[in-house]
């Protein structure tokens, strides 16, 4: 693929990794007045580069941003010129939905949600007819914690984003079906500026399944410049998960995600990062009030020349409180990943108890994997620890299978997708597990030759 030309001084700027950790840009100020401050800060700001300790790097330099386009409506009124695209009517589950909301590029396309749930006060519609609709409840929330000055990319996706989605799920209403919220790009050429708010009412219960899909394309670039935002209050319970494969296309994605579990309240959340030509991503889940807990799981596969790096915050602001952080990964071919996960309890947080761990595998003679578990505390009555491990196929475990009548690409598989089922499990969705199952499976198919190879040279 040619080199994108880059202009002098784009460049230059170099961001470390740091939890959010508190408040943030809304604060007051109105959806405007936080345009506005977004746009100086975009014009004023450089491409990011993000280096961690001297050793690891991840540069922008090859996005020619002022050649994409985000795609939305320009005039007042004007409707959507395409329906939901191929990839996403192929990925999500034929199943029943409490709602579902499908951007393509920077149009809203389909919005529908449960008329039942909609009687019970649900709300489920686009970020821009929220506000429009919604103005004083979603003001409250917009960006509570979320900055919109940290770099180029997040300063863009706050001044710029179209459509986006927002949820509401009131007191005391309780959904089993997952709310499906998909961001998808069909094409090169298209900067998405992917903008998500999601609410849940005390003792609300509820799952949320979000999507990042892309469309294989040869010739071109595209962004995802993403921000979502989840608040929990008191006694709130939600099943979060994160599928994300942008496809064999040149898709760079730049996101930040931040949950906040209030008093007494739980979250499950789980990336799944599938897939992306240039992925960069904060996610941060914060126990804000008192007897909050969370289970923060998570799993990534890169292949071929992909490039992933992953920032996870488990923050504990209160305490007593409760965190398990749980991810695994592998990569393929020359691919680059790396899991940054780090433990912050905040003064005052005491008897916080929390453990984070990270599992990766290279599957490939010149891929890279990087994981990095850190604990920054600053209080005294906790538990809280790490641990991290980086390993290939055992070739042991292989010639066991092959004694048990398996052939060595079936043991191969079989190897690696018993390393991600744990995590899969987790998932509590039979159609979501298979959608995962079904990518991992595709990848091991497509770097087989490569994996058992390396295999055999160990």
């Amino acid at each position: 693929m040619p080199e994108v030309a880059v202009k002098p001084g784009r460049h230059r700027e170099a961001t470390l990794y740091h939890a959010l950790a508190g408040v943030g840009a809304g604060n007051g100020r109105t959806l405007a007045q936080l345009r506005e401050a977004a746009l100086k800060t975009y014009e004023l700001s450089e491409l990011p580069v993000w280096r961690r300790s001297g050793f690891w790097t991840t540069s922008l330099q090859n996005l020619d941003l002022d050649a994409l386009q985000d795609h939305a409506p320009t005039d007042a009124g004007e409707q959507p010129s395409g329906g939901v695209p191929d990839v996403v009517q192929r990925t999500l589950p034929d199943r029943p939905h409490a709602g579902r909301l499908v951007q393509n590029g920077g149009e809203v396309v389909e919005v529908e949600l449960n008329p039942a749930l909609a009687a019970r006060g649900v709300i489920l519609c686009s970020l821009e007819d929220a506000f429009r609709d919604h103005g004083e409840l979603v003001g409250r929330w917009y960006s509570k914690r979320l900055t919109i000055d940290r770099h180029k990319l997040e300063a863009a996706n706050a001044a710029f984003w179209t459509g986006g989605a927002f949820l509401y799920v009131p007191p005391g209403v309780v959904v089993q079906e997952p709310f499906e919220i998909v961001y998808a790009i069909d094409g090169p050429g298209v900067a998405q500026y992917a903008r998500t708010l999601v609410l849940g009412e005390e003792t609300s219960d509820f799952r949320i399944h979000e999507y990042g899909l892309g469309e294989d394309f040869s010739d071109g670039q595209a962004l995802h410049a993403g921000a979502f935002e989840l608040y929990l209050q008191d006694g709130a319970r939600c099943r979060l998960a994160h599928l994300q494969d942008w496809g064999r296309g040149e898709v760079y994605d730049v996101s930040t995600r931040f949950v906040g579990v209030g008093r007494d309240a739980y979250c499950h959340w789980l990336p799944a990062l599938l897939g992306g030509h240039l992925v960069r991503q904060h996610l941060e889940l914060a126990v804000s009030e008192p007897g909050g807990d969370m289970a923060f799981r998570g799993l990534f596969f890169t292949e071929e020349r992909e490039h992933l790096d992953v920032f996870a915050v488990d923050l504990h602001e209160a305490g007593p409180s409760g965190g398990d952080v749980h991810w695994r990964g592998a990569a393929t071919g020359e691919s680059r990943a790396s899991f940054e996960g780090l433990i912050q309890i905040d003064p005052g947080a005491q008897q916080t108890h929390t453990y984070l761990q990270i599992h990766s595998m290279m599957l490939s003679p010149k891929a890279r994997v990087d994981s990095i578990p850190s604990v920054l505390v600053s209080a005294d009555d906790v538990s809280a620890s790490h641990g991290g491990t980086v390993g290939e196929l055992d070739e042991a475990a292989i010639f066991y299978m092959q004694s048990r009548g398996l052939d060595r690409p079936a043991a191969v598989r079989v190897i690696v997708e018993g390393f991600f089922e744990p995590l899969i499990a987790e998932l509590a969705d039979e159609a979501l597990e298979e959608i995962v199952r079904t990518k991992i499976a595709g990848k091991l198919a497509a770097a087989r030759e490569d994996i058992e190879a390396y295999a055999t040279s160990r």
